[in-house]
This record gives structure tokens, C-alpha cells and sequence, in this order.
């Protein structure tokens, strides 16, 4: 009941405020009246922990670069080297610095990013959060989360392993200490009802990551399920049980997709992968700003104020359909 009145008020919060943007086409419907988009004097940051290696992370740059040149605004996206929780705090706090109209970022660690994008509310900057943080923006003063809930997602995964009869899982991690992803193994060996084994993976290299797959197996040959929380792990662990023999006997299934995933799913060597729509989670954060700073309005989602782009999940009777989307950057 207190999340449902803290959401209303919110709502009459929103409608009250005075955001008055300065862009040209303020209430125009975004059109120039000659069939072309209305450039706003809006200027965006968006700061993710996404790293440049991650193809997960340029799917969500493609959709900020879309809804940039949809919406007619500036974006600057930015994002560390490595997954560093000091170097992307200081990215924020840069941004906030330079008095940006609006501010999304990911959060992945709310301890460690929280002074600063309260820092950015404090600045009277509209900040909302991306793909992590579902369960901790609400605290930061953040206007509206975009993603999916993790544990839940995780949970998914999870009562579909143990459909399988799944009883000695692993969940490959390629970035322990995100919360999110975390979450997602926690919530995984809870809706199997086993506690299985996390095991950490380098995301920046991938032959290490079948060499860590091949020990688990060798090391334990009663695993029977594997959880991979990316294409980054998804595509050395199928390396790894193509040289066990085993692709296609392990229940093996994955977090977000590559063509790669997508094609295993189709094969038969993976049962499903749980799609987030990444795409949507940088593109409608830039559009929701645009229009907030032109209308004061926001669509709210829920009354947790979390606007879901996940878990959707992608098996062998659609993967076909969105290999395409893939490889076109979308998906």
C-alpha cells in the first residue's frame, strides 16, 4: 500500500512540476512540419558499466543512437574501460558537471554510484536508470527504471531447469559483484530449488572461459544444467561442451543474445535465452526525457515505477525469427 501511494504521489508530482526545456520543437509533436525531425536543444549523458568487448552493451548503444536521432537530441554515451565502479562514478560525476538536460545511467552497484547520481538529483537533473538497479533507483530520487527484475528473471530460468530435472547446476558470472547479475543466479538456483555452484568467467576472454567450463565439467561430471548470464560466457561454454561431447545432453541456456545463441537455440543445443531487449532500454530513456522536459509527464510503468522491456524468452520456435533482428544490431 505505501508503494501504491508513493507512486500516486509521484504522478501528482510529475504533473506539477515546471520543466520547461529549451527545445525548439517543445510540443510539437516532433516534426518540422516538412516530414523531418525537429532538432531540441536537449543534451543527454548516458553512463553505463557496459564494457566495449560486450556486443550486449553496443546493442543498447545502437538504440541511444536511434531515439538521439529520432528524438533531435544531443547524447553523449559513455562508459569505463572495465567493469570499475570508481572510474564510472567519476564518469557521472563529470557529467553532472556539465549541467546536462538529463541523465540516464545503469546501476549496477548502488553503494558505490549512489552519492553521485544523488549528486545529479540534488542538481535538479531528471536522471532515470537503465538495464540495473530495479530494486535500488527508487531510493537514489531516480524519476523511472527501464529493464527487467533479475531475481525474477532469474527465477524463470531457474522452474525451467527444473522441468528439465536439472539437480547440480552452475551459473557463469562475467561480472561478479554487479548486483544484477548476481540477482539473476540467485533468483536461478531458487526457482530450480538446488543450490548450485557460481562460478566467475572473464568477459574480456573468452578462451579462458571454455578452459573454466572444461575443469567445471571434468571437475564435476555430474553437472547436468548450465546458466550463462551473457553471450560472453554463452559462447565459450558451447565451445566448451562441443569438445566434451556433451552440447546438447547439459541443459545449457543464457542470459540476452548474439547470432551465435540464437542459432544454438535453433539447433537444439540450447534450450532458451532470456532477452531483455537492450535496444529499448537505451532508446526509450531518451525519448522519455525528451518528452518529460516537454510535457513534465512520464510513463510510469508500474507502481514501482519499473518500466519492463524483460524477461522475454526466446526458444527454438522463434529464435529463426530473431536471428535477423540480431544481426542487425536491434535484438
Amino acid at each position: 500500500m505505501m508503494k501504491r501511494w508513493a507512486a500516486l504521489a509521484l504522478v501528482f508530482a510529475l504533473g506539477a512540476a515546471a520543466c520547461t526545456g529549451n527545445g525548439d520543437g517543445e510540443g510539437d509533436g516532433g516534426g518540422d512540419g516538412n516530414g523531418g525531425v525537429t532538432q531540441r536543444d536537449f543534451r543527454f549523458v548516458v553512463v553505463t558499466h557496459g564494457q566495449a568487448s560486450d556486443p550486449f552493451w553496443s546493442v543498447a548503444a545502437n538504440g541511444v543512437d536511434a531515439a538521439a536521432e529520432d528524438m533531435g537530441v544531443e547524447v553523449e554515451y559513455q562508459a569505463p574501460g572495465t567493469f570499475d565502479m570508481v572510474e564510472m562514478a567519476q564518469l557521472i560525476d563529470a557529467a553532472v558537471a556539465s549541467q546536462p538536460d538529463g541523465l540516464v545511467v545503469s546501476l549496477p552497484d548502488a553503494d558505490a554510484l549512489g552519492p553521485s547520481i544523488e549528486a545529479a538529483v540534488a542538481a535538479d537533473i531528471p536522471v532515470i536508470t537503465m538495464n540495473s538497479g530495479s530494486d535500488t533507483f527508487a531510493d537514489l530520487g531516480v524519476l523511472l527504471h527501464v529493464g527487467q527484475t533479475e531475481f525474477e528473471a532469474g527465477l524463470i530460468a531457474g522452474e525451467r531447469f527444473a522441468e528439465e530435472g536439472v539437480e547440480n547446476p552452475i551459473c557463469l558470472n562475467q561480472e561478479v559483484g554487479n548486483a544484477a547479475l548476481d540477482l539473476r543466479c540467485e533468483g536461478f538456483f531458487e526457482g530450480l530449488g538446488v543450490q548450485g555452484e557460481v562460478i566467475a568467467v572473464d568477459l574480456d576472454d573468452p578462451t579462458s572461459t571454455t578452459e573454466t567450463v572444461t575443469g567445471a565439467l571434468q571437475n564435476n561430471p555430474d553437472i547436468d544444467g548450465i546458466l550463462t548470464l551473457g553471450p560472453t560466457g554463452a559462447a565459450p561454454t558451447i565451445a566448451a561442451l562441443q569438445e566434451a561431447g556433451t552440447l546438447g545432453e547439459i541443459a545449457f541456456a543464457t542470459f540476452d543474445l548474439s547470432p551465435e545463441v540464437l542459432e544454438a537455440i535453433d539447433a537444439g543445443d540450447m534450450l532458451f535465452a532470456i532477452d531483455q531487449a537492450q535496444y529499448l532500454q537505451g532508446y526509450l530513456p531518451i525519448v522519455f526525457l525528451t518528452k518529460y522536459l516537454e510535457t513534465g509527464a512520464l510513463p510510469l510503468g508500474s507502481v514501482d515505477r519499473v518500466l519492463l522491456t524483460g524477461p522475454q524468452i526466446v526458444t527454438a520456435d522463434t529464435a529463426l525469427d530473431v536471428v535477423d533482428y540480431s544481426e542487425q544490431g536491434v535484438r
